[in-house]
């Protein structure tokens, strides 16, 4: 197997039980700076899990998690946002009844702070945030192809462009590490094709580093540098796509396997 590189993120044993289930059991993941690294799974491994005790949405019981060597693990979800971790969900999070436009500067509010009578007053100093917020965003739209319905209610969307519109959001975040949790559910292949190109761009074109959580293969070993699987809450193997595809536990325990979702 191949040694990865000095982690970005270097999750080590970590454990989460939820009641008597052990979600994870002494789960390492590590994910390399400049890269895309894919943590794959059958249903119910705990690829979630793993991104939800990352961010902070779940407690651990054991174990550490690290971002440029400073500790995360007893931080709150907004302060690791803060450190620059951000991640997307699973089902769709648009605000429908917003345009394209203002769900991406939603996701600027952690860079754009002033007092509440600046925005009642509407203050020179809330006049240059905004514009500096829209410009960030629709720099974040154009980026994922978006920017020609930037004023276009996000509910009118196609599903696949909804997607899109979340990777934008997230990434009018300024993040550090990126964080999409199954981003191709319910694409089609033209719509993943799109994706994929996405997400290697994120990586080449903006330096920001890339944790996938997927079931689509092709995507995976398509845009991924590393891989790493997990099996019921347990590490199995990293590596390269190439050679986590050749291992055998891996093949027997989930590539070999038919598998829906």
């Amino acid at each position: 197997m191949t040694t990865l590189p000095t982690p970005m993120l270097d999750v080590a044993g970590l454990t989460v039980r939820f009641g008597g289930i052990h979600a994870l059991t002494e789960a390492d993941f590590l994910i390399p700076p400049g890269t895309v690294t894919a943590l794959i799974g059958p249903n119910g491994a705990g690829k979630t899990t793993m991104l939800n005790a990352i961010t902070g949405m779940v407690p651990v019981a054991h174990g550490a998690i690290r971002l440029d060597g400073a500790e995360l693990t007893g931080l709150p979800t907004h302060e690791r946002a803060a450190c620059g971790v951000v991640r997307t969900f699973q089902n769709l999070e648009v605000f429908t009844s917003l345009s394209v436009l203002e769900n991406v500067m939603a996701g600027r509010h952690t860079h754009t702070r002033y007092p509440v009578f600046a925005s009642l007053l509407r203050t020179p100093g809330f006049r240059r945030a905004e514009a500096a917020c829209r410009a960030r965003a629709l720099e974040c739209l154009d980026f994922v192809g978006l920017a020609d319905v930037a004023d276009t209610p996000a509910g009118d969307l196609p599903y696949g462009s909804q997607r899109l519109l979340e990777m934008a959001r997230s990434l009018a975040a300024d993040p550090k590490l990126l964080l999409l949790d199954e981003p191709a559910a319910g694409l089609n292949s033209k719509e993943t094709a799109r994706l994929g190109d996405v997400i290697t761009a994120i990586r080449d074109r903006l330096g920001v580093t890339v944790g996938l959580v997927e079931h689509d293969m092709d995507l995976v070993m398509g845009v991924s540098d590393f891989v790493t699987v997990l099996n019921f809450g347990h590490p199995l193997a990293s590596g390269t796509p190439d050679e986590v595809q050749a291992n055998p536990e891996v093949v027997r325990a989930y590539l070999g396997e038919d598998e829906e979702g």
